[in-house]
């Protein structure tokens, strides 16, 4: 009888060595596992970073070379070193080119315009519009530089011929809020009276002596409702 109470306790003591082996290969597998894991995320981790610093590193030598290129159109378009012997074509055509690179570097709302300055120097009115009219879409939120855009508009257009297209530029213009206010009144006035349209001309003229009476088209408006007083 003890005889096979020893074995019987022998061989429990070893399934439960063998059971306690199993556990720790277990363990030991599931802890390889986890270390392929940190490792592969924390490749994958360094990874994102290196690709976020060269793309950081590639915005920065792009940035600096746009700027270069405007510092560069800015000094011709103002023709800032007296070059006499380029022509307007050449100067503005050159201004254009560098505008246009500097803009494909980086974009900004302030080259756009810029762009589309050098346009209407060249007389490329429909590239001049075009360009404006991008303008307005792309940078709806660039409230400072909008109605320079909205006056530059309404200006080609009147050249173009296209006068009712002006008169809601124009009106663009005033609702902007900006210092333009006067000059949108003064301009659309002067497009009614062409057009016959003298009694809308004269609210024009009025709202403008009203509201603005420190305004420099304040004696236009004043000669333009006594002449049809007089008329």
């Amino acid at each position: 009888m003890p005889k096979a109470i020893k074995k019987k306790a022998r061989k429990k003591g070893v399934e439960r060595e063998v059971e306690i082996q199993g556990v720790l290969e277990n363990i030991k597998g599931t802890l390889q596992k986890r270390q392929k894991t940190v490792l592969i995320y924390s490749m994958i981790g360094l990874s994102a970073v290196l690709v976020f610093a060269v793309i950081l590193f590639y915005q920065y030598r792009e940035g600096q070379k746009s700027r270069q290129l405007e510092s560069s159109a800015y000094n011709i378009y103002y023709n800032l070193d007296q070059q006499k012997s380029m022509s307007k074509q050449e100067q503005y055509q050159r201004a254009l080119d560098l505008f246009q690179q500097a803009y494909s570097k980086r974009k900004s709302p302030r080259v756009l315009l810029y762009i589309a300055s050098s346009y209407s120097e060249l007389e490329k009115y429909d590239d001049a519009l075009k360009t404006l009219n991008d303008f307005t879409k792309k940078y709806a939120n660039a409230k400072s530089l909008l109605p320079v855009v909205y006056k530059e508009m309404a200006a080609i257009q009147l050249i173009k011929g296209d006068k009712e297209t002006a008169l809601k530029t124009l009106d663009s213009l005033y609702k902007s809020g900006t210092i333009f206010q006067d000059y949108a009144l003064i301009e659309a006035g002067r497009i009614l009276e062409k057009n016959d349209k003298k009694a809308e001309a004269t609210v024009k003229y009025k709202e403008l002596i009203e509201k603005f009476p420190e305004s420099p088209f304040v004696e236009e408006a004043n000669t333009r409702l006594g002449e049809k007083k007089e008329g």
